[in-house]
């Protein structure tokens, strides 16, 4: 007879397989249980995971990235085949949520900019304004001559090509249409703005003439209206890549390409020069009024705690400002500190007062940029500085000039532009509309200047500085510290940061006013995250045969949320509301308080994060499982044994890895079974049985009908047959030292180990070392197909499909029996990652790619990458499922995984670097007193072979007014969901779209905050909250970012490979993926070894005398500049200047003195935070890989038609007025 499951119900979580086939049962819970699928009505399908591919680099190159190229994206289904299987046929009715109409009042923090035309008069009264320190609104008759962008409407919903394993949609799958913001239909969409190159300054118009004297922001006669200049800019690279020039795979920070990406502002032409059109400057402004950054500030916790549920504390808020919080007036100079003291005017512009400060007034940025809707050009498209006037906690706003108060927590202010500078060498002059003829040479009009737009390298060491330490989680909604900072977290009722983080912490009450924000209710889920030296691992709970206790509606597993009612017999669940008795055995007397008298002695009733040991309930068929098992699948081709992959593997398996296999904390040996298999076009199997003298191999050359030709002896515990698997790995470099053979199999090789596994009972992974295309005749046999000019079009898509449905069929076999495959790359050639990574993706499995590999180059990466994944912590056979409170439910999963039905995560293998995304939408009102609570519950097989249940538990506040929600969101969080929707959308739209929906997502974010948040002011202020300050600046460098907008510059190999990466990054994996981090290295303390303050990722940071390290996460570069000094150089490389250093060098050794043993440690230390082994390329100054150096330098034009963030900043910025308007 077969056993009850104790799953259903609820909206998700773990729950134990079908003994028929990977299915769960539901248990008969007295009958009365509704089905599975939410807290209440039946789902509708749900969204799954998108189908993933891959490609390789150029010779000798590491991965990279390059510009977008435009796109606006829908929201597709997927294909038939993919029925909502909603779960167990039980659910239950929500409870109505109490609560009142949602507020959208409230001023948290904001960013403005202006760049407008003035005459003499407005330029007093501007200055007037600024002296007080509140920006002057526009007179009535020129706020009617502000236009913008035409909205532009997205188009149908287009069709999908997701295969299956893909999770099925859920309502609200639907394509969103895409707002206002595009361009008008009258113009090419997706026309780009217009850059004339890093840090140049164009001509400018006539500063300060009258209107009638000038042709303000209009085109010169002999252009098309609303056609940008064409941009120029030296140091580009050639579309072909050299060999042996690394593939940057970067993030960005460019806007697309001409003709692709950005949509233009609507020009009206043929209007006279004396006449104003639409989008010219007014003439009450004059041109010479600096622009203005408000920057919104996080302005403490919400003022809706409600009931937290958790022991007395202290409610825990945003970090008050730092001490450059005060007014401050910066000036010119590119290399001055970021908040300069003001020393007297600057240009035509008096400066602030550092004696006004406004009682209670929040932090904000101002920065300029005109308020002409021309495509951007360089000579406005350079945001301008900050100011901040501290708040004086306890008194009301005051008014001034006529504007509304400001609100609390911000800080205004006027700042100047930087004067315009000349076009840095080997820059064209720069495009753009000309002056008409004057009688005289008026001023010219000063640059903004990038060093007062937000910094993300401030950003981040304002939150070291100020959140580092010990991070507490006993208050609800409380916002951790960013993914950079490192902190020590305390349990004490929410989950580790680092298992799961939210995009936002206040939660909006209805749903209408989630939509308006545009903001993603997102959560970023890593269940078995590295945790840091001073953190606990979450503690094993061991209840006998009583199993975990859970609710018997939902069935949510016991938590610290859950509320003990009737003297402790019964407890409230929190998810669905149904009160559940307490067994027997688990009874405990309440306190005063009415909390368990032992809840601080269980782990599940005062902790975020725990394990439970599961019953046999949890088991397949009722049964226990075994110990996982490891297969290294050796490839022993010519390609392979020639390039030196086989002789290595075997050694260092034999050295290094197997005698390290994973094990529990605490035991003495891994209980991890081993077995090997070598293959070309047949494939052997190696009987390494204990009791043998020498190993015994056999040899299956029937690849249509796989089969496993023995069971006993070919997985075995490692300390049982120690001696036998040393003599093989001995002798297969020598069996196949002289393989001739070219031919490869792959999908054979993966059906057999699947099948030893399956034979064997279980879970496990498959170590596949892989080198060429499978054109062997065999199941799974691919064509080369490669067409890198399709890359970047519309037909991009034909090329990132898998070319065959076999692998995702063969995935979902793998999954069922808990069978993981991590696949090892080694091409010379076109591979087709696009098909090859399906089954990595249905597995949850990873990829590594080492392109033209050379044992005594690449060796040395590879075995450091193999060890890491081998030896770090993992679960075997996992199923995810996530519960959420009343009111809100998962509707979409991205990430690498197979979904079966629409509530469960499957991933054959999990490990510290495994990431799952999910979003979660509405159902009901929420109300801010009960707050939202979510339940991430993992059922999984450890490495010794014992079923657990691994929980994580998060409280978030709910809020009614648009300033708490605006307060409280996590960007890193929000961009890597960005990202990830992107890749899914890579398959099924063309680039363009993918490009114009995050761009047009950032506008309308950013006008909702400044709709609803922001003090009224001139629509010619970009106004930002301070959490989404860098908002823009990210978005950029995900549109940028080769794994979006790869075009023919790289390989389809390198695409698919990124976008697979992508596609299972967490969110501290993508930030310094979107943004790498460029360390200065002359300048440092050679006795000290501390890793350095990063700069702007820009080229204008990097001296001609320095020495520079990047890193996104991926690869690592080292920049060295034509000046440096003889006597570094010669403590580095042992050479006395840069032109002898040998750039081929992939490391680099360490010498006898203070400066090489300090570039070596810090190396050393960028390496131990990544997941993967950074490459370690040299770049000299003006050398041929330099542009690939530039390629990572995100805030900078970049190559071929990108835009920097100062002109992808300012197209934002026409964008937000647009919807505004």
């Amino acid at each position: 007879m077969s056993s009850q499951f104790p799953y259903q119900g609820g909206h998700g979580g773990a729950l134990p397989p079908n003994p028929n086939g990977g299915q769960f049962q539901p248990n008969s819970y007295n009958g009365t249980a509704p089905p599975l699928g939410s807290n209440h009505s039946a789902q509708p399908p749900l969204k799954g995971n998108p189908q993933m591919t891959q490609n390789g680099p150029p010779l000798g190159a590491p991965m990279g990235q390059f510009p977008p190229q435009g796109g606006q994206t829908s929201r597709p289904g997927f294909p038939p085949g993919f029925p909502p299987q909603i779960g167990n046929p039980r659910s239950f009715p929500p409870a109505q949520m109490p609560g009142g109409s949602a507020n959208f009042q409230g001023a948290p923090p904001t960013s403005q900019f202006s760049n407008m035309s003035m005459n003499d008069h407005s330029r007093q009264m501007a200055s007037s304004d600024i002296r007080q320190g509140m920006t002057a609104p526009l007179p009535s008759h020129t706020q009617q001559n502000i236009n913008g962008f035409q909205p532009r409407h997205s188009g149908p919903p287009l069709t999908s090509n997701v295969p299956s394993g893909f999770p099925p949609t859920i309502g609200g799958g639907t394509p969103a249409s895409v707002g206002p913001g595009m361009p008008p239909t009258s113009m090419r969409p997706g026309m780009p703005p217009s850059s004339v190159g890093a840090g140049m300054a164009p001509s400018t118009m006539n500063a300060g003439m009258p209107p009638s004297s000038m042709n303000a922001g209009m085109p010169p006669s002999s252009m098309n209206p609303g056609m940008p200049p064409s941009s120029m800019g030296a140091g580009m690279p050639p579309s072909s890549i050299n060999a042996g020039m690394p593939p940057s795979s970067m993030g960005a920070g460019m806007p697309p390409p001409i003709g692709a990406g950005m949509p233009p502002s609507s020009v009206t032409s043929g209007m006279h020069p004396t006449s104003m059109g639409a989008g010219m400057p007014p003439s009450s402004l004059a041109g010479g009024m600096p622009p203005q950054l408000l920057k919104g500030g996080g302005s403490g916790p919400s003022n809706s705690m409600g009931n937290t549920r958790f022991p007395p504390s202290t409610v825990s808020g945003h970090i008050p400002p730092g001490p450059n919080a005060g007014a401050a007036l910066l000036g010119q100079g590119m290399n001055q500190p970021l908040y300069p003291q003001p020393t007297g005017p600057i240009g035509q512009v008096p400066p602030v007062s550092q004696n006004q400060h406004f009682p209670g007034s929040a932090q904000g940025n101002q920065f300029g940029a005109s308020p002409s809707m021309t495509p951007p050009q360089t000579q406005s498209m350079h945001p301008p500085p900050f100011s901040s006037i501290p708040a004086r906690p306890g008194f009301p706003p005051m008014q001034s000039s006529g504007q509304m108060p400001p609100q609390p927590n911000q800080f205004q202010g006027s700042l100047p532009f930087n004067q315009q500078q000349p076009p840095p060498m080997g820059y064209g002059a720069p495009p753009g509309p000309q002056a008409p003829p004057a009688p005289m040479q008026p001023p010219q009009q000063k640059r903004l200047d990038p060093d007062q737009m937000p910094s993300p390298i401030q950003v981040i060491e304002d939150d070291k500085r100020t959140r580092s330490g010990v991070f507490q989680t006993n208050t609800r909604g409380n916002v951790p510290p960013l993914v950079t900072t490192n902190f020590t977290t305390q349990d004490q009722g929410n989950a580790n940061p680092r298992f799961i983080r939210s995009t936002m912490y206040n939660v909006p009450c209805t749903a209408d006013m989630l939509k308006s924000s545009h903001i993603p209710f997102a959560l970023a889920l890593s269940p078995f995250a590295e945790l840091g030296p001073q953190e606990q691992p979450p503690p094993i709970v061991d209840l006998g045969e009583l199993g975990p206790v859970r609710c018997k509606r939902c069935k949510a597993y016991m938590n610290p949320f859950m509320q003990f009612i009737d003297g402790g017999r019964r407890f409230q669940c929190v998810f669905c509301g149904a009160a559940t008795d307490v067994p027997n055995e688990y009874f405990a007397h309440l306190d005063h308080t009415g909390r368990r008298v032992d809840s601080f002695n269980r782990a599940e009733l005062c902790l975020g994060s725990y394990e439970f040991v599961a019953t046999k309930d949890y088991c397949k068929n009722g049964v226990p499982p075994k110990e996982p098992a490891f297969i290294f699948m050796i490839d022993v081709s010519y390609n392979s044994v020639k390039s030196g992959l086989v002789n290595l593997i075997c050694d260092k398996l034999k050295s290094e890895i197997l005698i390290n296999l994973p094990k529990e904390t605490g035991a003495t040996e891994s209980e991890i079974r081993v077995g090997f298999v070598t293959y070309h076009k047949e494939l052997h199997f190696y009987n390494v049985k204990g009791s043998l003298a020498q190993p015994q191999m056999m040899v299956v050359s029937d690849l249509e009908d796989m089969f496993v030709p023995l069971v006993d002896g070919f997985l075995v515990k490692l300390s049982e047959s120690e001696a036998v698997i040393d003599s093989l790995l001995s002798q297969i470099p020598q069996m196949f030292a002289e393989s001739k053979e070219t031919e490869l199999v792959l999908g054979p090789v993966i059906q057999a180990g699947l099948d030893a596994l399956q034979s064997a009972e279980r879970a496990g992974r498959l170590y596949i070392f892989h080198t060429g295309l499978p054109t062997a005749e065999a199941p799974g046999k691919m064509k080369n197909r490669d067409d890198r000019k399709l890359l970047g079009t519309e037909k991009e898509k034909t090329i990132l499909s898998p070319q065959t449905s076999f692998y995702n069929k063969l995935g979902t076999e793998c999954v069922s029996a808990g069978c993981s495959v991590e696949l090892f790359l080694f091409p010379n050639q076109y591979i087709d990652v696009a098909t090859m990574s399906d089954i990595c993706r249905v597995t949850a499995g990873n990829i590594f790619k080492y392109s033209y590999f050379q044992a005594d180059i690449d060796g040395e990466r590879f075995i450091e990458d193999l060890k890491m994944t081998v030896l770090r912590s993992q679960a075997f056979d996992a199923i995810l499922r996530v519960r959420t409170s009343t009111g809100i439910r998962p509707v979409d999963f991205y990430g690498n995984f197979y979904m079966a039905n629409t509530t469960d995560v499957e991933m054959a293998s999990v490990d510290s670097d495994s990431s799952v995304s999910l979003e979660i939408k509405h159902d009901d009102r929420l109300s801010e007193s009960e707050g939202a609570y979510i339940q991430v519950a993992v059922l999984y097989t450890s490495v010794s072979g014992q079923r657990r249940l691994r929980c994580h538990n998060l409280s978030l506040n709910c809020c009614a007014q648009m300033a708490d929600l605006f307060r409280s969101c996590e960007l890193d969080v929000l961009i890597n969901f960005f990202a990830k929707q992107a890749i899914r959308t890579c398959l099924n739209a063309n680039p363009k779209q993918v490009r114009e929906h995050i761009m047009n997502e950032t506008a309308q974010i950013l006008a909702c905050y400044r709709k609803n948040c922001a003090n009224p002011s001139s629509p010619g202020q970009l106004v930002l909250p301070e959490c989404m300050k860098l908002l823009p600046l990210y978005a950029n460098c995900v549109i940028k970012n080769d794994s979006i907008s790869g075009g023919s510059e790289i390989s389809t190999d390198d695409r698919s490979y990124l976008m697979h990466m992508v596609n299972s990054m967490d969110p501290q994996m993508s930030n310094v993926f979107f943004y790498p981090t460029l360390l200065p290295f002359h300048n440092l303390d050679m006795e000290s070894n501390e890793i350095p303050t990063a700069i702007r990722c820009s080229v204008e940071r990097l001296e001609d005398n320095g020495i520079y390290l990047l890193e996104n996460g991926l690869s690592m570069f080292l920049w060295i500049g034509h000046n440096v000094k003889p006597e570094m150089i010669q403590s580095i490389f042992a050479v006395q200047s840069a032109a002898q250093v040998d750039i081929d060098k992939v490391q680099v050794l360490q010498l006898d003195n203070p400066v090489s043993r300090r570039l070596c440690d810090l190396i050393s230390k960028l390496r131990e935070r990544r997941s993967r082994y950074l490459k370690l390329t040299i770049v000299r100054q003006r050398d041929k890989l330099e542009p690939w150096f530039n390629h990572f330098l995100v805030e900078d034009k970049g190559m071929g038609s990108g835009s920097s963030y100062v002109d992808f900043l300012c197209h934002i910025h026409k964008e937000i007025r647009n919807i505004l308007n």
